[in-house]
């Protein structure tokens, strides 16, 4: 497996079960750390899965590859997500991981607490987290 395949291996991995509508956290099995976790899920994100869910009918994978059986690739992500980007215009070099870092931001601005953030981030050290703070600062001042 190489490095791109660890980086999203649990995205990769939804099951339709993983999300509950109701309560709209999303379960993340054996994540980094290899600890089960959960993370959020928005109003908009779940509106977005549901009508995906009604269209696709996913059985096993939440994100199936051309063969139901088993589950979209890395790679494939990384080119969907490139071609979104060019077709949003995007002209700064951006990678999926990118997402992590915009959500993290806007975390930040948002002021939502480091700890709570470290967290949802699963940083073991705060510091890790903190890394943030200093960008942010550098950017909003």
């Amino acid at each position: 497996m190489n490095v791109a395949s660890k980086k999203y291996k649990t995205v990769l991995r939804f099951r339709p079960e993983d999300i509950d509508p109701n309560r709209k956290p999303i379960s993340i099995k054996v994540s980094k750390g290899r600890k089960d976790r959960y993370t959020l899920l928005s109003d908009v994100a779940l509106q977005i899965l549901q009508e995906y869910w009604k269209k696709e009918k996913p059985q096993k994978w939440l994100f199936p590859s051309w063969n139901k059986e088993k589950y979209i690739t890395a790679r494939t992500v990384q080119k969907i997500f490139q071609n979104t980007c060019k077709k949003a215009e995007i002209s700064k070099n951006v990678s999926v991981h990118s997402l992590r870092h915009s959500f993290t931001m806007y975390l930040l601005e948002s002021r939502i607490d480091l700890r709570y953030i470290q967290e949802l981030l699963r940083h073991k050290s705060l510091k890790t987290t903190e890394i943030y703070m200093d960008v942010s600062t550098k950017i909003f001042l």
